[in-house]
């Protein structure tokens, strides 16, 4: 062979490698365009999909970030309001010397953060909810309950035997401060208590004469006072 030429056995077995080929590839399909253009529609459909979903969840966690923000600063706002209505009733129930405060377990997550109760009975040193006795125990939760609903109070309030740990004392002044709260909102207590009892306007007694038959029986002390 000349310089330069390519031997004939060589361009042979080249021309045998591309007919293997070819004869690999199988059949030209005609419809392989129009399946091509089809499948080409649909990935860019799907692109455009991936595209709204994801700009949908920026979106998304966009408005979860801004509400979270929002509920975490109202919880912040009521909490002081909430904190500050606890100290003012604590001290009404017990003394002016007396303290208490809520205290944030985790300030850092607001959305998870529990809330410590904390008491202070004058002479005492601060203590949670558990280690007070029955009678402060009753007193604080009473103080962060209406402080609790002074935040918004509602049209009527239901108490059940909260005073039943009470000494008379503090009878007096947890009957004082529902007689203050009574004048935004109607209070219906459930009591044994006969100091109580003398503090209300109205009291229904449940009497049973008859076996298994009860008996209501109002008294309205607001007439009785006209009378006298």
């Amino acid at each position: 062979a000349r310089t330069g030429e390519v031997p004939v056995e060589e361009l042979q077995e080249k021309a045998d490698r591309m007919k293997k080929r070819l004869e690999n590839l199988g059949e030209v399909n005609p419809t392989a365009i129009e399946a091509f253009t089809e499948m080409k529609k649909r990935y860019d459909f799907i692109v455009e999909q991936k595209t709204d979903l994801t700009n949908a969840k920026e979106s998304l966690l966009k408005t979860i970030e801004e509400v979270e923000a929002t509920a975490n600063q109202k919880f912040l706002e009521t909490f002081h309001l909430v904190r500050d209505n606890f100290q003012k009733v604590f001290k009404t129930l017990f003394t002016e010397d007396d303290q208490c405060d809520l205290v944030l377990e985790n300030p850092e997550n607001i959305a998870e953060t529990g809330i410590d109760v904390i008491a202070k009975p004058k002479g005492k040193r601060p203590t949670s909810l558990t280690q007070l006795s029955g009678g402060e125990r009753t007193l604080t939760a009473t103080a962060l309950l209406f402080a609790i609903y002074l935040i918004k109070p509602a049209p009527f309030c239901i108490l059940d035997e909260v005073d039943a740990p009470l000494d008379d004392a503090n009878v007096g002044k947890f009957t004082n401060m529902i007689r203050e709260f009574s004048q935004n909102s109607q209070f219906i207590i459930v009591t044994h208590n006969k100091m109580t009892m003398s503090a209300v306007d109205v009291i229904y007694g449940v009497t049973m004469q008859e076996p298994g038959v009860s008996r209501l029986v109002p008294v309205d002390f607001r007439g009785l006072e006209n009378q006298n």
